[in-house]
């Protein structure tokens, strides 16, 4: 696969060429993807074209998903999460980063010459709040990156979103930049959607330039599924969407779940287990459990909660953005992608010129987009070169993302 990216360089540029791995692990808690992607310029075409060599999903050991989702609560066995268990996550989040990829270029022997990695986020407010007296946005991703580069021996690049929160952003979403490099098309509306953890959406208007782009967390996305499944079933997600498919959407609940603040705030915004997770999923549970004993009519209802408070993004927020006379097409990526009750929801629930497809009708498969993302973000910053998108994230200005850690 051979994707041409347009991203604007100087002559100086344009003979460089890289061979990047990138390494994403989100919200769901899954597990983490990696993806090698071949990076180069070419001086006659003004932009950058990006070859997917190699993607592998790598779900985490059991113990470690504990760790990670009892620091995502701050919660574990109903006790305060410890320093000292930070600590070691991040040193373990390190190790295990750095195990998978060895795999992958053991595996593939194609050895890449930078990392981009993001980390496992346990802890994210894009928006200002009091500490210690005074008002600040935060976020923080475990993985320690020294003990991949030492590992390797390759430059490691990560902690990408504290650049974009220090210039007045959100520190998210950052796949956008990636999304307008490979989408966007001078006659028709992209709609990118990711689902994860949380779902997010990038819009994209026929022709539009990179400034005119927006980005934003529409909420859950299979985070509460996931949890209910858990919960309900003692199964990690509800595969294709098969449990989904057998149960009753208990529409009191899906409107009330629908009045959430979250849905009604404007872009540029993001959210996370701070505004969907445990505490959350408990309380639709149990809201559930009052209308129904049917386990199933409970992950319908997560499900379509989902679905609908994507739906609802793309009318109120990308359809205004669109040009009018141009279809839309609605691209979906991310593990939500492979759950076919989810995806069926959503073309029940979108405008009729939008047109669903999953991101492996273009070539490129779902698991591998926000690695490769990485990647690609990795690469700008080598080359000192920004990876946000303002419009996106809400920042007052371009930024050059993310740290270094060289061997």
């Amino acid at each position: 696969m051979s994707l041409k990216i347009v991203l604007g360089m100087s002559k100086s540029q344009t003979s460089q060429s890289l061979v990047v791995a990138g390494i994403m692990s989100g919200t769901s808690a899954d597990g983490m993807d990696l993806a090698l992607v071949k990076i180069s310029q070419k001086e006659r075409a003004g932009g950058v074209r990006i070859k997917l060599l190699a993607h592998r999903a790598f779900p985490w050991p059991k113990s470690l998903r504990l760790a990670i989702l009892a620091a995502m609560a701050g919660q574990s066995d109903q006790q305060t999460t410890s320093t000292p268990e930070l600590a070691r996550l991040n040193w373990r989040l390190g190790i295990a980063y750095a195990e998978a990829l060895s795999s992958l270029i053991d595996s593939t022997k194609i050895r890449p010459a930078l990392i981009g990695c993001h980390g496992q986020t346990v802890y994210h407010q894009g928006t200002p709040g009091p500490y210690a007296g005074r008002r600040f946005a935060c976020t923080w991703q475990l993985g320690e990156p020294a003990l991949i580069a030492a590992a390797l021996r390759i430059p490691v690049i990560s902690n990408f979103r504290p650049a974009d929160i220090a210039a007045g952003g959100q520190g998210a979403p950052l796949v956008p930049f990636l999304d307008y490099a490979l989408f966007s098309h001078p006659t028709r509306n992209r709609a990118l959607q990711n689902i994860g953890g949380i779902g997010n959406l990038t819009v994209i208007p026929a022709g539009a330039l990179q400034e005119k782009v927006i980005a934003f967390d529409t909420g859950p996305g299979n985070m509460i599924i996931d949890a209910l499944t858990q919960q309900l079933y003692s199964k990690p997600y509800d595969r294709n969407g098969r449990i989904a498919a057998q149960g009753q959407i208990i529409t009191p609940v899906l409107t009330a779940a629908l009045k959430e603040k979250y849905f009604r705030q404007s872009p540029p915004k993001s959210a996370g287990r701070e505004q969907f997770g445990a505490a959350y999923a408990a309380r639709f549970l149990a809201a559930c459990r009052k209308l129904s004993p049917q386990p199933e009519d409970a992950i319908a209802t997560a499900t379509a909660l989902s679905a609908e408070s994507i739906a609802h993004s793309v009318r109120r927020w990308a359809l205004p953005l669109t040009v009018p006379t141009r279809p839309i097409d609605f691209i979906v990526a991310g593990g939500g992608a492979r759950n076919t009750t989810l995806l069926a929801m959503l073309r029940d629930r979108l405008p009729q010129n939008v047109t669903l497809t999953t991101i492996d009708a273009t070539g490129i498969p779902a698991e591998a987009k926000e690695a490769a993302a990485f990647a690609l973000l990795a690469y700008q910053t080598w080359h000192h070169r920004p990876g946000n998108i303002p419009s996106a994230t809400g920042a007052a200005r371009p930024a050059i993302l993310g740290s270094i850690t060289y061997v």
